[in-house]
């Protein structure tokens, strides 16, 4: 009796240090802000003076979010592309992915349009989003293509680098042999350029406190209040989309006894990601919980791991909640079809695209900041929203991968999988 007692208290202890070790570099970012903004508050707008500290943190992800994305998007394409996977199960993946990223993006919209999260706090001036009145078909020429290759390398044009980037992911594989020497190039480049942002990252306690001191003490304590009420508007609305959706997604795919066998195995792989952080990480409980509910291997060992890298419900929760909060600070109304449809698709490629890259959360932030033309001091104000956010959204990112295997099984295998697999 005592000696498993003894081993229940030492599991938890191991539990403990794997939350803290793996959320070190979180809860030093978060200590970090609350010591920048408490140096701008006592100082006020002598804080000023510590901006320049904050703006080559900026600068250096400006710099670098480029050269990663092409290498990283281009990289995996061309790896993804040239694997004997199932076309079939790779086409529904997709498919599944981005029904679930839209129910996801608009679940968001509605909960921030009844209560906006930066009601009340605004940072005021202009920005560049507001004068953007170009008609449809010249803001998809715009956001989709650069007029010239040099376009390409600049962080305004995002997407239409990331398209060029998937162009050449899919060249790559089709060169077939001739092709493999660029496609180590790009695995090569991909692999300096992470290296280097994780050089970046070892400033950015330095640069965020630095931003946060002068946030605070040029603008007050509104952003403070602020980040609460985000706060109260996200982890509701994540914890509600983790247990109503994934519900209704295991129905789909196997009815009752779906919901049976996704909810008796998946808290494993929950748990992991919300303490690690990592999608990757969960990748290994994520597919033991695919076999116990009976998913097919050939489609869990396809949609978990690309799931791991492009599948996150709750990176788009956190990515519209994010957009949002700007439109609040920035007195930029939320409404109208054109506005929401565009918040969503932004909210979609930022969780879908960028979450798979190491410190993706800051490039999705960059392109939220850039394809509305926000100001650069946007990027630090919404890069806290994610660091808050983290634990919640990895753990839908993740658990949703599982809910997807089942529903790609549901759909090539048919209505009586489940019972098939189990026999």
């Amino acid at each position: 009796m005592h000696a498993a007692a003894a081993a229940g208290r030492f599991a938890r202890m191991d539990r403990a240090r794997l939350v803290l070790k793996s959320q070190a570099f979180s809860l030093v970012l978060i200590a970090a802000i609350l010591l920048g903004s408490l140096a701008g508050w006592l100082l006020g707008e002598r804080a000023a003076a510590v901006k320049p500290l904050g703006e080559l943190f900026l600068n250096a992800l400006f710099v670098t979010v480029v050269p990663l994305v092409f290498f990283s998007i281009s990289s995996a394409v061309a790896g993804m592309a040239g694997a004997a996977r199932l076309l079939k199960v790779l086409g529904w993946m997709l498919v599944v992915f981005a029904a679930t990223g839209v129910v996801a993006a608009v679940v968001m919209l509605a909960a921030v349009r009844a209560f906006p999260p930066a009601e009340g706090a605004a940072l005021g001036g202009t920005t560049t989003a507001a004068a953007r009145q170009a008609n449809v078909g010249e803001q998809i020429v715009g956001a989709l293509t650069a007029g010239d290759f040099v376009g390409l390398l600049s962080r305004r044009n995002m997407l239409a680098l990331i398209v060029f980037a998937v162009l050449v992911g899919l060249a790559t594989s089709a060169a077939g042999e001739k092709g493999r020497p660029f496609a180590a190039l790009l695995q090569s480049a991909n692999a300096v350029f992470l290296k280097v942002v994780s050089y970046i990252m070892l400033y950015a306690p330095v640069g965020l406190a630095a931003y946060f001191a002068w946030l605070v003490g040029v603008f007050g304590p509104q952003l403070l209040g602020a980040y609460l009420r985000a706060m109260v508007v996200y982890y509701p609305v994540c914890l509600g989309y983790f247990f109503a959706a994934f519900t209704v997604y295991a129905f789909l795919a196997g009815g009752a006894g779906g919901v049976r066998a996704y909810w008796s195995n998946i808290p494993p792989a929950a748990l992991t990601a919300a303490a690690t952080g990592s999608s990757f990480a969960t990748i290994p409980a994520n597919l033991q919980a695919a076999e116990r509910i009976g998913v097919p291997r050939d489609i869990s060992e396809t949609v978990i791991p690309i799931g791991a890298t492009i599948h996150m419900d709750g990176s788009v929760l956190s990515a519209v909640l994010k957009i949002a909060f700007l439109f609040g600070l920035y007195r930029m109304p939320l409404s109208g079809a054109e506005t929401l449809a565009s918040a969503a698709g932004v909210a979609l490629l930022s969780g879908a695209v960028m979450s798979g890259i190491p410190g993706g959360g800051f490039a999705g932030e960059v392109l939220i900041v850039t394809l509305y033309g926000f100001p650069p001091e946007a990027l630090p104000i919404i890069s806290m929203i994610g660091t808050l956010v983290d634990p919640p959204a990895t753990m839908v990112n993740a658990a949703g991968d599982s809910a997807a295997g089942m529903m790609v099984a549901r759909i090539l295998g048919g209505r009586g999988w489940m019972r098939r697999r189990q026999a």
